[in-house]
């Protein structure tokens, strides 16, 4: 049967790069996703240990895995030629290095996958073959597919003025809070990019738990006009403009901050002076497990 370009097929829905899976693409093929094994839970790490001259064992902490998944289903196209050229693309959608998979959910979420085993495809006709592909996220988190971000310059009050008449005259005053609120509505803890840009000195990021608990990030060197600095908590790294790795002047006696499950932290901006055009943009996105 003919295909209509964008038609959704019912089902599984999901892209792979730039390959709509459970749709029809711009070429006419139509891309039918039955299975998806493995995006409803990654893999757990943990260890036992037989406990001596006693029942039981001792349990190490548990952490998730990797969460592969095999992605399988039928593609249907016009023509042979049609069905030729998907499987070249689905060959390289279904790349050695990093590839988005989105699927289309509630919250459309994401990971990034890279292959990790046989790239199977058998033809059924001249235009219709099959496919199982299997590809592993390293990260196991699923990442809403939206990011979340927000901006703010040092904490500062200017202006303001309250004049002693009969009736009070008050002028308002503008401020600056220096600080974002970031959530996260999934099911797991989610990290944060942190880019500060300068003229700024001797910056430091302080995050506000919801329990009250405060993570510190003090960089000791100043960023001067153009210089941005951007750490990522996940990856545990500190780049200058870039290319420079800076990590070395980054301290973090408290650990690397993250926002937990289904909560709210307050990101604090702060400098050893102000400077009205420094700014710190945070940059997260809700996950799940």
């Amino acid at each position: 049967m003919p295909y209509t370009p964008g038609q959704t097929l019912g089902g599984l829905t999901a892209t792979l790069g730039d390959l709509p899976l459970g749709s029809v693409d711009s070429a006419g093929v139509a891309w039918v996703l039955q299975d998806m094994d493995g995006w409803d839970s990654p893999e757990v790490r943990s260890e036992l240990q037989q406990r001596e001259a006693d029942h039981g064992a001792w349990q190490t902490p548990v952490y998730y895995g990797e969460r592969p998944i095999t992605l399988a289903g039928t593609i249907v196209a016009p023509a042979r030629g049609a069905l030729e050229d998907a499987m070249d693309r689905l060959r390289a959608a279904v790349s050695l290095t990093d590839t988005v998979l989105t699927v289309a959910e509630s919250v459309p979420k994401c990971c990034t996958v890279r292959r990790s085993g046989k790239l199977l495809t058998r033809y059924v006709t001249d235009t219709v073959a099959s496919y199982s592909a299997l590809v592993t996220a390293a990260d196991p988190r699923r990442y809403a597919a939206a990011a979340q971000s927000g901006t703010t310059g040092l904490p500062s009050t200017t202006g303001g003025l309250t004049l002693p008449a009969t009736v009070p005259w008050t002028i308002s005053a503008t401020t600056v809070s220096g600080q974002i609120d970031a959530g996260n509505v999934g099911s797991m803890a989610t990290p944060l990019v942190l880019s500060i840009a300068g003229p700024v000195q001797q910056p430091q990021i302080l995050v506000t738990m919801p329990g009250g608990a405060v993570t510190a990030l003090t960089y000791s060197q100043d960023l001067g006009t153009g210089d941005v600095l951007v750490i990522d908590t996940a990856a545990r790294t500190v780049v200058l403009n870039g290319d420079v790795s800076r990590r070395r002047f980054l301290a973090t006696p408290s650990g690397w901050p993250s926002i937990p499950p289904a909560a709210t932290v307050t990101v604090v901006f702060r400098a050893a002076a102000y400077n009205s055009s420094a700014m710190l943009t945070a940059t997260w996105r809700s996950a799940w497990d």
